[in-house]
């Protein structure tokens, strides 16, 4: 049985890994959602209102949504609402657009979630020490979680299993003892209550955007499907569901037992721990709310990864720091979450402001998965009322949510949306200029010109610039190639080479696709490979390419040696030399606006970026890159005059 399979393989084993991996956002949640629904005055309509709105999300967003039907959308075993795109991306090119907000929305939570949970466990502190500096402890232990990303989090990753378990045994011991103090408090599991609290009680409805908090942890739940698969996740979620629904019914409890009077900063989720065991309860929140971020920052990784190969990000450098299958280390985006994380410490200062900015981002994302499952479902040809009546009642649902999330906006919810916008204009660029530079790349017919590598290959007049010369090509089909490539070969500077070498990546939907295919155009002269790699696996051209050679050899298909005279005697290899192509802007430019604008955003976010041998992998060889002007549309009329 391979690794992926023993993950995903239901065993105690993959139930430990789940919970280390998936649960860190949704099981830290009861730290801040009862103080964000009860702000003040301790209200009974508001305790079991909440208490029932509380447990009636989860059973139907997070279960039902998620757990039962989302789980089934997994792209060859993997989750995320990448994967779901690549699954329905052929049903319409608008669908793009849904997984770009979808994408983006969740990358800006991801800003969000690490310091409202540290905050809201360090924050127990102040029950114990009322003067503590809480920022500077904030700060300090989400650098250090950052910083701590580039050694991978194989050592770690193995700890996080027990300690959620801990962590949600725990919630139940602290949620038994409060509903034990009032156990009429478990009436709250009848929906009249959430109901009565929607309607009747004042700007009810209002408090949904707190409610929503609940549930946040949804989304990272399916985007993390490929680790511990689909039973792991099912069986492990009942016993979570089962430790949140009682710590949150003892946090009812324990309100109950307080009412009328003002919370006055309590956290009733503190407030259940005996006093000696304070201390240690804080240790154990704050150890699960690293953890939850761990699992944020990972998936945020691996989002960004899928964005690259998906044409709707940056070609960014992906560092593997593991062996393990989908771990890796994105260090740009370490340092934006990284300094988003730490200025979002510094603007709100204390969890309930943050709870204001939280959620609104992650509505969305959730609108746009309902969207993305019901062409899913139409791929499934599941009957069209079925698919009508998810889409109303999941539309219904998310759509209140979003509606009571947007009271939010003035009171900080404009931070994780101004995130979200940012990070949805680049992916449009980025993915709007892929189209832009694919319609005007030139290809023509390689078959004319191989004569004519054939003998620039033997013209000993022309020295030689290498053994082995190899293009990155982006030209789809086999027989063709870009007219750049050609005037570089012949005209910018003649390339003599012993073999020319043209090598094509093609993306594939599934994500992890590891295959090759080796045209020979000219005997011993010309060779096309075309990769075909899935959309989670690493770019390691270099590494691939050399492979591939390899087994040629092995298979005497070709001859690498030098054909220098004197080092074919030694059996010596011949050099291999990379060229990649990078277009530039040409001032020979006549635009439409739209497109204008785009290539200018998309030129000055390229600045900041490193050029794409690294993204392939190509970093560690010898590498040419050449620059290529990319011309929209020329100049037609040019005013020149001819004086005597």
């Amino acid at each position: 049985m391979d690794a992926k399979h023993q993950h995903t393989a239901i065993s105690t084993a993959g139930l430990l890994i789940a919970l280390g991996i998936i649960y860190g956002d949704i099981g830290t949640s009861p730290l801040y959602v009862m103080k964000a629904i009860v702000p003040e005055q301790i209200n009974p309509m508001l305790v079991y209102g909440g208490i029932s709105c509380v447990f009636w999300t989860l059973t139907l967003q997070t279960t039902i949504k998620y757990v039962m039907l989302t789980l089934n959308a997994d792209n060859n075993g993997e989750g995320g609402i990448f994967s779901l795109y690549a699954l329905v991306r052929r049903r319409g090119a608008w669908l793009s657009a849904i997984a770009i907000i979808g994408g983006s929305a969740l990358l800006a939570d991801g800003v969000i979630t690490p310091p409202i949970s540290v905050s809201s466990a360090i924050e127990g502190l102040e029950a114990v020490y009322p003067d503590i500096p809480t920022v500077p402890i904030v700060i300090g232990i989400i650098a250090g979680l950052f910083l701590l990303q580039s050694f991978g989090t194989q050592i770690v990753g193995k700890a996080f299993g027990p300690i959620m378990f801990v962590w949600f045994s725990m919630l139940a011991v602290l949620g038994v003892l409060g509903v034990v103090q009032h156990p009429e408090i478990l009436k709250a599991l009848n929906p009249v209550y959430a109901y009565d609290l929607l309607v009747n009680y004042p700007g009810g409805f209002w408090l949904l955007g707190a409610v929503f908090l609940c549930t946040t942890g949804a989304e990272a739940l399916y985007s993390d499907l490929g680790h511990c698969g689909k039973g792991n996740i099912r069986i492990s979620w009942v016993f979570v569901k089962t430790c949140l629904v009682l710590n949150y019914l003892g946090q009812g409890g324990w309100l109950l037992a307080h009412q009328g009077e003002m919370l006055n900063k309590r956290n009733p989720f503190y407030e259940l721990m005996p006093e000696w065991f304070l201390l240690i309860g804080i240790g154990i929140a704050t150890i699960a709310a690293i953890i939850a971020s761990q699992a944020l920052i990972t998936g945020s990784f691996t989002l960004v990864a899928e964005a690259i190969r998906l044409n709707m990000w940056p070609k960014v450098k992906l560092n593997y720091p593991t062996d393990v299958k989908g771990q890796l280390y994105v260090p740009s985006m370490n340092r934006l979450l990284l300094l988003g994380c730490i200025a979002v410490v510094l603007y709100f200062q204390k969890s309930e402001n943050m709870e204001a900015a939280y959620g609104l981002a992650i509505t969305l994302t959730m609108l746009m998965t309902t969207v993305l499952l019901i062409m899913w479902l139409r791929s499934k040809r599941v009957p069209l009322p079925a698919i009508l009546l998810f889409g109303l009642v999941y539309g219904a649902i998310e759509g209140s949510f979003l509606v009571a999330n947007l009271i939010k906006f003035p009171h900080g919810g404009w931070v994780s949306l101004a995130i979200g916008i940012t990070l949805m204009g680049v992916m449009y660029v980025w993915l709007r200029a892929f189209y832009i530079k694919r319609r005007l790349t030139e290809f023509v017919k390689i078959e004319p010109y191989i004569e004519a590598m054939k003998e620039l290959s033997n013209d000993e007049t022309v020295s030689k610039y290498a053994t082995h010369l190899v293009f990155m090509s982006s030209a789809e089909r086999q027989s063709e190639i870009e007219s750049k490539i050609i005037y570089s070969i012949f005209q910018k500077r003649p390339k003599r080479a012993d073999i020319y070498w043209f090598v094509h990546v093609d993306t594939t939907d599934e994500p992890y696709t590891m295959e090759y295919k080796v045209t020979e155009l000219a005997k011993d002269d010309v060779f096309r490979i075309t990769f075909r790699l899935g959309f989670r696996v690493e770019q390691r051209i270099n590494l691939y390419f050399r492979k591939v050679v390899e087994d040629l050899v092995r298979n005497k298909e070709v001859d690498i040696t030098s054909r220098y005279e004197s080092l074919s005697k030694q059996h010596v290899t011949g050099d291999f030399r990379f060229v990649v192509l990078e277009k530039f802007l040409s001032v020979e430019n006549e635009f439409p606006m739209v497109e204008k604008l785009v290539m200018q955003a998309y030129f000055y976010i390229k600045q900041f970026i490193a050029s794409e041998d690294k993204y392939f992998g190509l970093d560690t060889s010898s590498v040419k890159v050449e620059k290529v002007p990319l011309v929209i549309t020329p100049v037609r009329d040019v005013a020149l005059k001819r004086v005597q």
